[in-house]
């Protein structure tokens, strides 16, 4: 899961980073409006947390740019106008939650948990291919019910093949998946972890290939 993190409280914006990285997210975070409406172009979040009060304006005008371009991307409103008119006004506007600070890290992981099931093309609760198993809420891999003990980046770029299996993802697709804005990226680093990732499916037995397409990408199938 990519989150998209519009916040200009430097302090809260890197507990949240630290709490969503801690559970396998990756998050990408803004601090404006402007920012954030050049994150939306990117169009690679599956879930976007906007404050209201930001330096350039009210966060709430940027919910017509995210409904203009993904209608269906989960919107939690974090504020400090935390009155019942305000809530009112950002649910109106197209927000899908809407939560006064201050709040618990685990009351927003709920929330956020809770808008991602009423998307509208939840994800399956597992995929099975063969021995294999991927739970999509746990976000977890497992071959024959043990776990596969993935790495984070290597969780990330198996869901980004798993979410396309037996089609060819390109390279610059997996690494919008695998990869936060601020990071630099190593002309081999995705490389390295598909090769890791390679390994340890095949090590478990999981009958599952990983099959690289020269020039384009990655490809994902079952074994023969």
């Amino acid at each position: 899961m990519r989150i998209l993190l519009i916040e200009d409280e430097p302090e809260l914006a890197a507990a949240l980073r630290t709490a969503l990285g801690q559970r396998d997210m990756l998050v990408d975070h803004v601090a404006t409006l402007a920012e954030g409406e050049e994150a939306i172009i990117a169009d690679v979040h599956g879930a976007v947390l906007l404050d209201r009060n930001l330096s350039d304006g009210d966060g709430l005008r940027l919910l017509p740019h995210i409904r203009a371009r993904k209608a269906a991307v989960p919107v939690i409103v974090l504020t400090a106008r935390g009155e019942t008119d305000d809530r009112i006004e950002g649910l109106d506007a197209g927000a899908d939650d809407y939560l006064p600070k201050p709040f618990a890290i685990d009351e927003l992981l709920a929330r956020l948990r809770a808008v991602l099931r009423r998307s509208i093309e939840p994800a399956p609760e597992f995929l099975r291919i063969g021995p294999f198993a991927f739970d999509w809420q746990n976000r977890s891999a497992s071959v024959s019910g043990r776990s596969l003990g993935l790495a984070r980046r290597e969780l990330l770029a198996l869901e980004g093949l798993l979410r396309r299996q037996g089609r060819v993802v390109q390279r610059s697709t997996l690494e919008e998946t695998v990869y936060g804005f601020d990071d630099e990226i190593q002309s081999n680093a995705l490389d390295m972890h598909i090769s890791r990732l390679r390994r340890k499916l095949k090590d478990a037995g999981a009958q599952l290939e990983i099959h690289g397409v020269r020039g384009i990408g990655y490809l994902l199938k079952p074994a023969r």
